[in-house]
């Protein structure tokens, strides 16, 4: 079973990025189950939210504690928020940031495999707006395979409608630009 979370504020897409991964994988033919973190924040505070993906019926529904990728779509949140906790030796934290992998592990000193991308540049340059969850999302697929972009073309279409295909070339821009270390 492949486990992960999502950080993110509030009104940033980080639950819908978590229910779109599901959704993914459920296309592709596998178990899947997406669930937020929350409680009465309100817009702009820290939520997390996570995936279960596996080709076994999942039967925990308990909150994930050592997620085998991270995804951080807030770079804000590498200053307030433990992101690496509960990640295993072999795990992946994915991070919207200009920085380069090495930059970013010299300033925070992460341990852990890092994937970075500029999803902030991508989503007000393709979407119109500083969200950036589908954009992390091609970032997630590029350093993790967990899910393919065609499994995610349906769940886009469906919860995006008329924008799905400028949510589809953000992730797929993203997907080209970033950068996953060793």
């Amino acid at each position: 079973m492949v486990e992960i979370r999502f950080h993110g504020r509030g009104g940033q897409g980080g639950v819908t990025s978590a229910e779109l991964t599901a959704l993914a994988a459920i296309e592709q033919g596998k178990f899947a189950q997406a669930f937020p973190s929350f409680g009465p924040e309100r817009r702009g505070a820290p939520v997390m939210a996570f995936v279960r993906v596996s080709d076994r019926q999942i039967r925990t529904r308990e909150k994930v504690y050592s997620p085998n990728f991270v995804v951080v779509l807030d770079p804000t949140l590498l200053q307030i928020v433990n992101v690496e906790a509960g990640v295993p030796e072999d795990g992946i934290i994915i991070v919207n940031t200009k920085l380069s992998p090495a930059q970013l592990r010299e300033s925070l000193g992460f341990k852990r495999r890092l994937a970075v991308v500029d999803a902030s540049t991508i989503a007000v340059e393709v979407l119109r707006v500083p969200i950036t969850n589908t954009t992390m999302l091609g970032a997630l697929i590029k350093a993790t395979d967990v899910v393919s972009i065609d499994a995610l073309r349906g769940p886009l279409e469906k919860r995006f409608g008329p924008i799905a295909e400028r949510n589809l070339k953000a992730c797929l821009r993203a997907y080209d630009e970033t950068v996953v270390e060793g």
